[in-house]
């Protein structure tokens, strides 16, 4: 069946880039958790390694239940690696991803179940138990997902409140850029309170009248000037992409063998998509009736349309991945998304 996926847009002022676009606060960052485990209830998917059959060994031994490792005959578990990612400032209770992947001979482990597993940083501390039943990777079933798998245990130590400055890591090593945002932040505060003391760091005092956190909302919204490129990440092995939340999209049309993707302006106002479905952030989805083999979609958004709108639509219209960034790759060689684009093999 042949898609025509249109979406409809009501074009505002041109986006300027801001620091937070470019830029990170050295401190405020993600910490990797690993942790090995074991997945249990597999229908003979499992494996036969003895560091398996040694862990649960010592796992009955821990409910008081003696038997020898070599005694243990069944493909119904699997020894897992978990890792996960502890945002910056969670707190206990906080839920987050983690990643299972087998480390022995296991063919698939879908739908078993992650026993509770304690999930270590490279200080050697506890920072969540990760539990609960997995869904397999379509693409390699010996990995897989559990959303909302670990419960954070811990918390690490890092405060803001008593901050009386911050620290930038610009993306990209540049003077340039580096001088510029130091410029543009003196201009907005009206006082040099940044000083870049390298290519890629600018120190930025915070004024004694205002919080840390309005202090770091008003550098971070800062805007710059447009050289200053944004950057998709294309990963090709993975078939992902990362992107921020409001790189804008100019108007084009691009038809390919399976779909057409128009962005114009719009013909229809957006008010008047009575009975589409909402898909949040001003974003309508209609199906109304549509010619012969033809499903024409209508999309709307009440702002300019931006990368994530758009691969949001297109996982909606069930598109494969590789057509979303052979599009997005089209949408950059034709000008409509003014990024840099990094692909990942």
């Amino acid at each position: 069946m042949r898609f025509l996926f249109i979406l409809f847009v009501i074009f505002h002022s041109m986006y300027a880039v801001t620091i937070k676009d470019i830029s990170n606060i050295v401190g405020i960052r993600e910490n990797q958790l690993i942790g090995y485990g074991l997945v249990v209830g597999l229908a003979g998917t499992g494996d036969k390694s003895q560091f398996t059959m040694q862990s649960l060994q010592n796992l009955l031994r821990n409910s008081y239940i003696k038997i020898p490792a070599s005694s243990i005959k069944s493909k119904n578990i699997a020894a897992v690696m978990v890792t996960a990612e502890l945002p910056p400032f969670a707190r206990q209770g906080d839920k987050i991803k983690v990643k299972i992947s087998a480390i022995g001979d296991a063919k698939s482990i879908d739908h078993g179940e992650l026993l509770l597993t304690q999930l270590k940083a490279v200080d050697g501390q506890v920072y969540a138990l990760a539990q609960g039943t997995i869904i397999a990777d379509t693409k390699n079933t010996t990995t897989g997902f559990i959303y909302d798998g670990a419960t954070i245990e811990n918390e690490v130590d890092y405060s803001l409140k008593n901050e009386d400055s911050i620290r930038l890591s610009l993306i990209k090593n540049d003077a340039k850029q580096a001088y510029q945002v130091e410029k543009k932040i003196n201009e907005f505060f009206g006082k040099p309170l940044a000083m870049a003391t390298d290519t890629r760091t600018v120190e930025v005092k915070k004024p004694r009248d205002i919080s840390i956190v309005k202090f770091i909302s008003d550098v971070q919204s800062i805007q710059l000037n447009s050289e200053f490129k944004r950057k998709i990440i294309i990963d090709i092995n993975r078939e992902s992409i990362i992107a921020g939340e409001d790189i804008p999209i100019g108007p084009v049309t691009i038809a390919r063998d399976t779909f057409t993707i128009k962005i114009r302006k719009p013909d229809v106002e957006f008010d008047s998509l009575e009975g589409a479905k909402d898909l949040g952030d001003g974003l309508k989805l209609k199906n109304p009736p549509v010619a012969v083999n033809i499903d024409n979609t209508l999309m709307s958004t009440s702002k300019q349309p931006t990368v994530s709108d758009l691969v949001r639509a297109m996982r909606v219209m069930k598109l494969p991945m590789k057509e979303i960034i052979d599009t997005l790759k089209m949408i950059k060689e034709l000008g409509a998304i003014d990024v840099e684009l990094e692909l990942r093999g």
